[in-house]
């Protein structure tokens, strides 16, 4: 029975058990006191310095606005504060470092241009590289706009071209009525 007893228990306690004393009851609610007791004495010594919440707030505010700014370089329609993807995620990591290390968003914004091209960013700057980013769209919409109107300038042409001639008609009635009678069949 001396080797149930509870490992912090003091070695009092354990002859009061064994000889009477106040009983196995009030020995356990001791036992749990002391518990209780070396919890909160050691639960402060576990907890880490963390900045005030108000300024933990503000930081994740800001690499929020900073993550908004940048596009998903795997999912492309989001923004890497919106994606779950690895990458979007390694990204926001990075960003949480750097406004940690005391980088400015424009030195952010320089690393992730330098490291992943101008495409990076939701609105990139005009420039000779990014031509296409901001021209191709309404140059790919008028290029198609073009080739309709020309497609429909030429079916008039052909709309109005010479009519069948009597010959030309027979044949085509005939071909015509050959073709009804195969879908009947």
């Amino acid at each position: 029975m001396a080797d149930d007893h509870f490992p912090l228990e003091p070695p009092l306690a354990r002859s009061r058990e064994r000889g009477g004393g106040e009983g196995r009851t009030s020995s356990i609610s001791r036992t749990i006191d002391k518990w209780i007791a070396l919890v909160c004495v050691l639960l402060p010594l576990g907890a880490t310095a963390q900045m005030p919440a108000s300024a933990d707030e503000a930081h994740q505010r800001r690499v929020a606005r900073l993550a908004e700014q940048l596009r998903c370089l795997v999912c492309q329609n989001q923004s890497i504060a919106d994606s779950n993807a690895e990458l979007a995620v390694d990204l926001r990591r990075q960003i949480d470092e750097q406004i940690r290390q005391g980088r400015t968003v424009a030195e952010i914004v320089d690393f992730m241009v330098q490291r992943y091209g101008d495409f990076v960013l939701y609105k990139p700057p005009v420039k000779a590289t990014t031509l296409v980013l901001w021209f191709g769209p309404v140059a790919l919409l008028l290029l198609g706009s073009g080739i309709l109107l020309h497609h429909l300038r030429e079916r008039r042409k052909w709309a109005g071209a010479t009519p069948l001639s009597v010959e030309d008609q027979r044949v085509a009635a005939r071909l015509l009525g050959e073709a009804r009678a195969d879908e009947r069949e």
